[in-house]
């Protein structure tokens, strides 16, 4: 008799570990592998459960801690390029040639500067609540950086952070959301202290300057790639992605209204059913 599936919730932290690197993962579910990037001070309990499991019940979902994040070893590049380095290292490690890579706010930087080094490698590029590269012209809220700096987010921070205030739907998902991230009662991830965050900005300011020509890329990628954003994202405005929407040939964007910073927090089941219509249906 086959045993019931690893919820994420219960998934063990394990480590892809070489001679002078060490990053943590978990791994959920089976079938065609998808890896995700995490967002700015996210480590691997930051991620809905919800969202994890959703996902899990079609593919075999990873997540992982950047280098020098939670319960890696070594230090946050701040170039997003060496960032992104870390899924090329976690691939080879877990024996993946090719993936839908997912990427959440910081971690949709890390996704793109990716795809665009590595589009071989990429099988769909999914991108939630994130920038395009390069210099953007909606810039992020006061409110979002405030609550970013506070050192412990609270329930109230986190409807800034990743909902929308302004909606009472928006701020009842954001309290089932804050039980589901904290249920996970043993093995649990380190938080980043304060001392690292300076390498997360460094490394968003890298991926503004787009030394790397990632914003050109993007539209000569051979890969799929979707977009999904909150109406209201005070962190990256969805705005920026209108100016490239016409630029990029293989880009669908979704919008979800009264959403903020976090849409997959808020409808883990509706966007997990966007992605997976997205690569069931769509090819190059």
């Amino acid at each position: 008799m086959s045993s019931a599936p690893i919820s994420a919730i219960e998934a063990r932290t394990q480590h892809a570990a070489e001679t002078g690197k060490k990053v943590a993962y978990r791994s959920i579910g089976q079938g065609m592998p998808v890896i995700l990037c995490n967002r700015l001070r996210g480590i691997l309990d930051s991620w809905d459960p919800a969202f994890l499991d959703e996902l899990a019940k079609s593919y075999r979902v990873i997540i992982f801690d950047y280098s020098g994040i939670g319960s890696s070893e070594g230090s946050l590049p701040v170039k997003i390029a060496e960032v992104a380095e870390d899924v090329t290292f976690l691939a080879s490690q877990v024996q993946l040639d090719q993936f839908i890579l997912g990427g959440w706010s910081y971690g949709g930087l890390v996704a793109q500067t990716f795809a665009t080094r590595y589009p071989h490698k990429v099988s769909h590029l999914v991108l939630l609540g994130t920038n395009p590269p390069g210099r953007n012209a909606h810039p992020l809220e006061q409110a979002f950086l405030d609550a970013t700096m506070h050192e412990i987010n609270d329930l109230e921070d986190e409807v800034v952070l990743f909902f929308e205030p302004e909606s009472a739907f928006s701020r009842r998902a954001a309290q089932s959301y804050f039980g589901r991230i904290h249920a996970r009662r043993d093995d649990k991830d380190i938080p980043v202290p304060k001392e690292k965050w300076a390498n997360y900005f460094a490394g968003a300011q890298d991926y503004a300057a787009d030394e790397y020509g990632s914003r050109a890329k993007l539209a000569t990628i051979n890969v799929p790639i979707l977009v999904i954003s909150g109406d209201h994202d005070p962190a990256c405005p969805v705005e920026n992605w209108y100016a490239l929407s016409r630029q990029i040939p293989n880009l669908q964007m979704i919008t979800l209204g009264q959403t903020g910073h976090g849409p997959q927090n808020q409808y883990p089941e509706l966007v997990t059913r966007y992605i997976d219509d997205f690569v069931k249906y769509t090819r190059l």
